[in-house]
């Protein structure tokens, strides 16, 4: 009777946290970012759109409609992956290893602060990823506008999933990084 009752006990268990299991994701740089001195470049502060500023992947299922992965989610903060992300790509860019992400202690070494406004950044069901994001590049120490645009792009899903998804939000802020780099040229 006793084994009979922890085999059952055992069963409900491990159904219980196969049911439960979640997938968590990282945004990916094109790589590190390099070692050593350069120009001085701030990250941040990033500002994300209220329904991407959660713990979960969204998928729009149509121009209205969001979907919630309950099961599928970031395995930190979004805002700052996005910056940690976006710092190495910018870094890889102007091949400058003086990259900090905010909040950062004084802006002695910093010569450009880029702020980020991410307004979107989902997956969608014509399976592509989308972004949309301001960007402003302030020179330091005057703290005036150097760069200002609007970034918006997508990237099609290499098949169907998260991990496609994720992947292809990584190469979409690759390609934010570029446009940011231009613009600080």
């Amino acid at each position: 009777m006793i084994q009979r009752f922890l085999l059952l006990t055992s069963v409900v268990l491990l159904a219980a946290c196969a049911a439960g299991s979640k997938s968590f994701y990282v945004l990916t740089a094109d790589g590190p970012t390099p070692s050593g001195g350069g120009i001085g470049i701030g990250v941040g502060p990033i500002t994300l759109a209220e329904y991407i500023d959660r713990p979960n992947l969204v998928m729009a299922e149509s121009a209205n409609q969001l979907a919630v992965a309950e099961d599928h989610r970031w395995a930190g903060d979004l805002a700052a992956s996005i910056t940690r992300v976006t710092a190495a790509n910018l870094g890889r860019q102007l091949n400058t290893g003086n990259v900090r992400s905010y909040p950062w202690q004084g802006d002695d070494g910093i010569r450009y602060q880029v702020t980020l406004d991410i307004r979107q950044f989902h997956g969608g069901a014509d399976g592509y990823a989308v972004i949309e994001a301001g960007w402003r590049a302030y020179s330091l120490p005057d703290r005036k506008i150097k760069a200002s645009r609007t970034f918006v792009d997508r990237e099609p899903l290499a098949a169907d999933g998260y991990q496609p998804l994720v992947a292809a939000q990584s190469r979409l802020l690759s390609r934010l990084a570029e446009d940011i780099a231009k613009g600080l040229k």
